[in-house]
């Protein structure tokens, strides 16, 4: 072996290098006809409107981790990667592109419109699959799917009509949500709720016969024209007898019923509350339960219809507007209150949402259902953390019908055909030309198409070739793992689960992993408005992909969001240069050797040779019990602690002083070997949240195989943990790092030597600290060491307790009692100074009651600290006043 690694880190020339020499070997690759053990993961496809950001770069540096993990394991990998068609953001794409141009879709028709957003796909459309290599994703890019291509796209119309014929898809008049400006209907799942500040507006309905009337209490007054009905409470007494009399709609003169309704919370407003069937989820169904006439008075582009009377086409809010000034001059409008209220989003352009009668194409979802909910309860499917299961079980209990229909023209057409002639409704796989029922051919396709989470529902299938029975169907289905976050729950995770089992009669993944969002430093959720944004791709480029993906690992404790900050990737960015650099003096310390030895058994092994061994064989049991636990963060924790604290902090700089001597050949032979089994274990447990730094060290070390990514994952030797001398080594480290807080905190040089006397509690501690003598001599650079019971403490003497044991430092000779003095004077008035501004701080009621908690809780902590320091200033005062 030959030094040939660059004296100092740099990520910007090994990246892009590596990635390519992967992609070139195949590594990526799954073999459908391998009889090794599969482990396969779908990737949850990113839109291919999107570009990569933290979210994208959190959850698929997730499952990297866990398909490299996998691959060096021996399983036959497989990681789905594709693109989703985004029905609604794509198609509002390529339309602002139009109106730009001046002009708009119905323009140039819908055959035109879509060839343009293929091919705006095929230009702009990959661009997040780019990114992901950046980020050193690891898929199996040969087996690329997209949601609208020919494969899947036979799998949807397979799917609808199956369900279609199976009486599951219907079509039918229901209240859907509309949005506006995008001009579609959406699922319940799309539909974002915000509270807003609005006002609840106080309204009087007179009596048609006589004097008087109800006063009924709305937050959307214009809506009021579609009323059919005023209802109540059956058991509000203050209304019984007024049930049945007929109502004078305000403004349109309309006759309509006060009825009782079960569903009418007294509490709200006056108790009494308009009815208006289309335009409301609640008020269709009390509609359905006493066959009330449903008025539609908004229409799809949010002005108002002719059935809204004078107010004809006119927008919601000018019809507020003219409304409440008519109804305020008729006598009708009695009082309006502010009232904050839950008000449904478009999630895609934040239009507020009107819920709308419509027709639409619905799945019935109850009967899917079910199974879905057994295959958890059973243990089928394991949902990770597993208090997410509730969270599943509610919502699918509750489960509503799926409009599934979208007015957009971007996405799997509804595969289903209308005869003009006959009204025959076709349901096809195929293209129709002519109705079977009456052999017209005057019939024409639904313009509808499909919600895009239908055909993502169908993805761990579709995508390996289903309906036909593929090699990779039966080879890497059911998926091993999904790996999402918690708001795609029901959108995704939960629709892949009912259509698995419907169609596969199999689960589509055994378990779930869910994790958290990534926030900033301050806990806040991250905008572009907030300013707060951490591009991925800006901090690939300036601290490495290595660096930014152990950040996100080492953060991603299950059940808590990530609080990420530059500072932290700066951090972790150190530690690929501490990786670096102890590599390269691995390297050079063992130069000429060609490779360490497998069979360790003929080395002679020391305290700590023995420790780090025992503790490098717990490092790779930890690590992986924490892999198979999805407690990735802690894997990361374990492998940072072991390389940095203990491989270089420790045994590195114990092999290196042995080289130093020069006289324990032996152990010199021992610990170099040592060195180099132990950097390449470690580089290999590193790889899959590290890909490029170690692949790049570890060819430049004696190997086999032709690249890290598949060499195997190590396996701990039980026989190999020796906890006696890891706790024999650990106190000996308690030892060395008690003299060196000593010299630290007494100001001794770094390099002068010092005496020191370690007093033991009994005999049996003496061989112990005997054994470790030449680790406590080099290490806390001691050059005279007496240990035994009987041992006094010197006058003037730093001390400390390790473990029973006293260590004591004679201090005469070794520094400056005057100007150490002079020193520690100095540091504890500024001390002082400090103190007082905290504590002025402390006292002042005005800071406690105004500034934040967190502030607050910051200051009492620096107060404590604050205090303890000076504790210790004043005892090294006294002693350096004694000498």
């Amino acid at each position: 072996m030959t030094l040939s690694m660059k004296r100092g880190y740099d990520h910007v020339p090994i990246e892009d290098t590596w990635y390519a020499f992967w992609e070139r070997a195949g590594f990526f690759h799954a073999d459908e006809t391998s009889e090794s053990e599969s482990y396969s993961i779908v990737i949850p496809p990113p839109n291919i409107t999107g570009s990569l950001h933290i979210g994208h770069a959190l959850n698929n540096t997730l499952q990297d981790v866990l398909i490299r993990w996998k691959r060096m394991q021996g399983f036959n990998t497989l990681w789905m990667p594709g693109t989703d068609h985004a029905g609604i953001a794509t198609q509002n794409v390529v339309e602002r592109q139009l109106q730009k141009e001046g002009h708009n879709r119905f323009e140039i028709g819908r055959e035109e419109f879509v060839r343009r957003i293929w091919k705006w796909r095929e230009e702009s459309g990959r661009t997040i699959l780019t990114q992901l290599k950046k980020l050193g994703a690891s898929c199996d890019w040969q087996r690329e799917r997209f949601t609208l291509d020919e494969g899947l796209s036979e799998a949807v119309k397979e799917v609808f009509c199956q369900l279609y014929e199976a009486g599951f898809i219907y079509r039918g008049d229901y209240i859907i949500n509309w949005c506006p400006h995008c001009q579609t209907a959406l699922s319940d799942l799309e539909v974002e709720y915000k509270t807003i500040l609005g006002k609840l507006y106080h309204i009087r309905y007179p009596f048609a016969s006589d004097r008087g009337g109800i006063v009924v209490a709305t937050t959307r007054p214009e809506t009021m024209l579609g009323d059919t009905a005023v209802a109540v409470n059956p058991k509000d007494k203050r209304y019984e007898q007024q049930v049945g009399r007929m109502l004078i709609l305000p403004m349109l003169g309309r006759k309509i019923p006060l009825i009782a309704d079960s569903h009418v919370d007294m509490e709200f407003g006056t108790g009494a509350v308009k009815v208006t069937p289309a335009h409301d989820l609640n008020d269709f169904e009390i509609g359905i339960r006493h066959d009330l006439p449903a008025i539609k008075v908004i229409q799809e582009d949010g002005t108002m219809t002719a059935e809204a009377g004078i107010y004809r086409g006119m927008t919601r809010s000018a019809c507020r507007e003219k409304l409440l000034q008519d109804l305020a001059e008729g006598g009708y409008l009695r009082k309006i209150e502010d009232y904050s209220h839950s008000v449904g989003h478009c999630y895609r352009c934040g239009t507020m949402v009107e819920p709308m009668l419509s027709r639409q194409w619905f799945v019935r979802m109850k009967p899917l259902a079910e199974p879905a909910i057994q295959a958890v309860e059973q243990g089928r499917i394991k949902i990770i953390p597993q208090y997410w299961e509730k969270t599943y079980f509610d919502w699918m209990e509750n489960i509503r019908d799926w409009c599934i229909s979208r007015q957009i023209w971007w996405g799997h057409r509804i595969p289903v055909w209308y005869c003009r002639d006959c009204g025959e409704v076709i349901v096809c796989r195929t293209a129709v030309s002519h109705c079977p029922k009456c052999d017209s051919g005057n019939v024409e396709q639904e313009t509808d198409v499909l919600d895009t989470w239908f055909s993502s529902a169908l993805w761990p299938f579709s995508t390996m070739g289903w309906p036909c029975q593929t090699p990779e169907l039966k080879r890497f289905y059911p998926t091993s793992a999904l790996v999402t976050s918690f708001d795609i729950l029901f959108f995704w995770v939960a629709r892949m689960i009912m259509m698995g089992l419907r169609f596969t009669g199999d689960v589509p993944f055994r378990e779930v992993f869910i994790h958290a969002l990534v926030r900033d430093a301050e806990g806040q959720k991250m905008s572009k408005s907030r300013g707060n944004v951490i591009d991925p791709l800006v901090m690939i480029e300036k601290y490495g992909a290595d660096a930014f993906r152990f950040t996100l690992v080492a953060l991603a404790a299950q059940g808590r969001d990530i609080r990420l900050s530059e500072d932290r990737i700066e951090g972790y960015r150190h530690f690929c240069n501490k990786l670096w650099n102890a590599s390269r003096f691995v390297m050079m310390s063992t130069e000429g050797m060609d490779r360490p030895l497998s069979d360790l058994s003929d080395l002679k092994l020391d305290l700590a040779d023995r420790w780090i061994m025992s503790r490098a064989n717990q490092l790779i049991a930890s690590v992986t019990d924490s892999l198979e636990a999805y407690k990735l963060n802690e894997a990361a924790q374990y492998l940072y602690q072991f390389l940095w604290h203990e491989f270089c902090d420790w045994y590195l700089e114990i092999v290196k002083a042995r080289m130093q001597a020069g006289v324990d050949l032996e152990g010199i032979r021992t610990g170099k070997h040592l060195l180099l089994y132990l950097l390449e274990m470690v580089l290999r447990m590193l790889h899959p949240f590290m890909p490029f730094v170690t692949e790049d060290i570890w060819q430049d070390l004696p190997h086999e195989g032709p690249s890290i990514m598949v060499a195997p994952w190590p396996k701990a030797e039980t026989e190999a943990i020796d906890l006696e001398a890891t706790g024999a080594m650990e106190t000996l480290m308690e030892v060395i790092r008690a003299v060196r807080n000593i010299r630290s905190e007494m100001n001794i040089p770094a390099l002068k030597p010092i005496e020191l006397l370690v007093k033991t509690e009994n005999e049996a501690q003496v061989p112990l600290a005997e054994s470790g003598a030449d680790y406590i001599r080099s290490l806390a650079r001691v050059d005279r060491l007496q240990v035994g019971p009987d041992l006094s403490k010197p006058s003037a003497s730093a001390t400390a307790v390790v473990k029973g044991m006293e260590v004591f430092v004679p201090l005469r000779g070794v520094i400056d009692p005057s100007g150490e003095q002079a020193r520690l004077d100095g540091e504890l008035k500024k001390l002082d100074r400090d103190l007082e501004k905290v504590a002025k701080k402390l006292a002042s009621i005005d800071f406690l009651e105004r500034a934040p908690e967190e502030i607050v809780s910051k200051e009492k902590a620096l107060h404590r600290e604050l205090m303890d320091s000076r504790v210790k200033l004043l005892h090294h005062l006294e002693m350096i006043r004694s000498l």
